[in-house]
């Protein structure tokens, strides 16, 4: 195991050259902007010939999976499967889950970890980046696209070190659009667990995720005040209307936030995140983003 220049942990795998697009599978750590170690993995683009549209070499997903999954989960590995159809796959486990450094802080300082992976997706050569999270890491997507622009001329971008960790379209599946909710019952069970510490024990013992006991100091931005900063970014909002986390009233916030930016699809009889998602929707998420990354 090595450290490379550009702050990557390597599995004796030689990093390729920027400009190169690599064709084989490859798993390292990464190093976020805060220090955090993120278990990384990268899928290139699966030989298909029966999808529309084909394959698109320079396009990249990076996934970000919900709270408590990670990038060994079956769960987590059937949605990349699903989108090596359409192009290469990052996918991760966020800081405090699996193999990953550090605490969960649920959505905060998660940012930081898309952030690092979708860089290293741009280093690995690829022109094109689709952001695609899934509950907590819908919402991190959603904040991420506000938060790191592409270089619009000012050279702010550039200046913050953020333009070379933009995306160029974005999919949050099962996002909440406002924090603290405690609608439902599975949020009331998915705060003890975060805010008690008996849940936090449960968390790092039975669900193998480390949860920071601080509260957010300050407060992030919300998913909902995110979304309009996103622009002209595309922008997909997804959601089941069996949603036993979230009702419906949060994806039309969102898309309501986004107007004539963003897409909404409410998919009926789906329920939450990654274990809901169907095999067609994925496949259609696929299509979008091919659509819409150019």
């Amino acid at each position: 195991m090595s450290i490379t220049p550009a702050g990557h942990v390597a599995r004796s795998i030689e990093r390729p050259h920027s400009e190169t697009i690599r064709h084989t599978p490859m798993r390292t750590f990464l190093a976020t902007d805060d220090g955090v170690t993120i278990d990384s993995v990268y899928d290139p683009p699966a030989a298909v010939y029966d999808v529309s549209p084909p394959p698109a070499v320079d396009l990249v997903f990076v996934i970000a999976h919900g709270f408590t999954g990670d990038v060994d989960k079956p769960h987590v590995r059937r949605v990349v499967r699903a989108f090596t159809r359409y192009g290469a796959v990052v996918s991760f486990s966020f800081r405090g889950h699996g193999a990953s450094g550090g605490r969960s802080t649920v959505g905060d300082k998660e940012v930081l970890d898309l952030a690092a992976a979708v860089r290293w997706a741009r280093e690995l050569g690829h022109a094109r980046v689709a952001t695609v999270g899934f509950s907590m890491g819908g919402s991190v997507v959603l904040r991420h696209a506000a938060l790191y622009r592409p270089d619009d001329g000012s050279g702010a971008s550039v200046r913050a070190g953020r333009a070379d960790a933009h995306t160029d379209a974005v999919v949050s599946v099962s996002a909440p659009a406002r924090w603290y909710y405690r609608g439902t019952a599975p949020m009331r069970k998915l705060h003890w667990l975060v805010t008690r510490p008996e849940g936090r024990l449960v968390g790092r013992y039975g669900l193998r995720t480390r949860i920071n006991n601080r509260d957010w100091d300050p407060v992030p931005l919300s998913p909902v005040e995110a979304v309009p900063r996103i622009a002209p970014t595309p922008l997909l909002v997804v959601h089941g209307d069996r949603d036993g986390y979230f009702p419906l009233d949060h994806p039309r916030m969102l898309a309501a936030a986004a107007g004539d930016h963003g897409e909404l699809w409410v998919e009926g009889g789906m329920g939450h995140a990654e274990h809901a998602a169907s095999d067609d929707l994925l496949t259609r998420i696929g299509s979008w983003s091919v659509g819409r990354s150019g």
